[in-house]
């Protein structure tokens, strides 16, 4: 990713940012959003930190799992969250999340992790993340279906689009994966394209280095199909992690002393709310996700405690982690960038 095209992201951020707050705190009295942010428990602060922290972290654990199940190089769990940390960090600052794969590729190939290993396992976890929040809809969808009108009321339509376009990934990326050829199709179409913009030079090497990604491509995806053991433990795991951020909402509304409503109820609520926003092309799926949390929200928490509420939440499970990430990110910018990237 070029410097330019880094700063543009993160300006867009940042604006997407501020535009968000001023929305927010227009017109409200800021001084007692701040005291009621203040009365927030610590002992439900921690565990609501990390449940955030387990979010990233279970990623990394998954790459782990799956690099090392498939072969004799072995990557230590430590280095595979920092993977997790540097996806986390390049998604949350690009639209639809689509910026932190190919960072994750690049340091994984540095660690000498061949890339067609690499894309198979980081699909495998992308496609099995969005399975699970298919599922998880689904479900909400079926058995909470009048609770989730009345709950969601005009943003309901939205939690639908939301659901449809995972179920279409989900598609698209098990398509790529079970018929490996329109990756050979893809990239070829992309060689050709950049030799006729003269961006690229026609060679030989280029083309073999193609054929043998393909080949290692296919080679890792026959792995995992006759692994299907280690997919249904990537498959717990990830419902777990997806718990982690719904449950961590809980943990905010028992911090702020609030009570009527039960615990199914508000981590279905947020459940709802993170399927709704997750496909959605804004960085961080910033603005709509502050904006649904006030409208489905505002029965469950008294209103004092409404905004505050969405700041602690809010700023724990994307804001803290986005800070941490980047922790990381420059640590790896100037540490492990200066090493040489090895053949893949």
């Amino acid at each position: 990713m070029s410097g330019k095209k880094k700063v543009i992201q993160i300006v867009i951020f940042l604006a997407v940012m501020l535009l968000t707050f001023y929305a927010l705190f227009s017109g409200r009295d800021l001084g007692e959003i701040v005291r009621a942010v203040g009365r927030m428990s610590p002992v439900y602060l921690v565990p609501a930190v990390m449940l955030a922290v387990f979010f990233v972290c279970a990623e990394g654990i998954m790459i782990w799992y799956l690099l090392n199940s498939m072969r004799e190089k072995k990557n230590r769990v430590w280095r595979c969250i920092q993977y997790s940390f540097i996806g986390f960090f390049y998604s949350g600052i690009t639209p639809s999340a689509t910026g932190g794969q190919p960072v994750q590729l690049y340091y994984m190939n540095k660690d000498g992790n061949r890339i067609s290993d690499s894309t198979v396992v980081l699909m495998t976890v992308a496609v099995v993340y969005k399975f699970v929040l298919v599922v998880m809809g689904t479900g909400i969808l079926i058995f909470w279906h009048g609770p989730l009108i009345k709950e969601l009321n005009h943003y309901f339509p939205l939690f639908i689009l939301g659901l449809m376009l995972n179920v279409i990934l989900v598609i698209l990326i098990l398509g790529v994966m079970i018929f490996p050829e329109i990756i050979r199709r893809i990239a070829l179409f992309f060689e050709k394209l950049l030799i006729r913009t003269r961006i690229w030079k026609p060679s030989e090497k280029r083309a073999e280095k193609i054929e043998g990604f393909i080949g290692n491509y296919q080679q890792a995806v026959r792995w995992l199909g006759k692994h299907k053991g280690k997919l249904a433990g990537v498959v717990v795991l990830t419902f777990l992690q997806r718990c982690s951020v719904f449950v961590l909402t809980y943990m905010v509304y028992l911090g702020f002393g609030q009570t009527g409503s039960g615990a199914l109820k508000v981590i279905l609520l947020q459940a709802s709310v993170y399927i709704a926003v997750d496909m959605l092309p804004l960085p961080g799926a910033q603005g709509i996700t502050e904006l649904m949390y006030q409208a489905v929200f505002s029965h469950v928490f008294a209103g004092a405690y409404l905004i505050p509420s969405m700041l602690v939440s809010r700023g724990i499970n994307f804001y803290f982690l986005l800070l941490l990430s980047l922790g990381v990110v420059l640590v790896n910018r100037f540490v492990f960038d200066r090493r040489k990237a090895p053949a893949c």
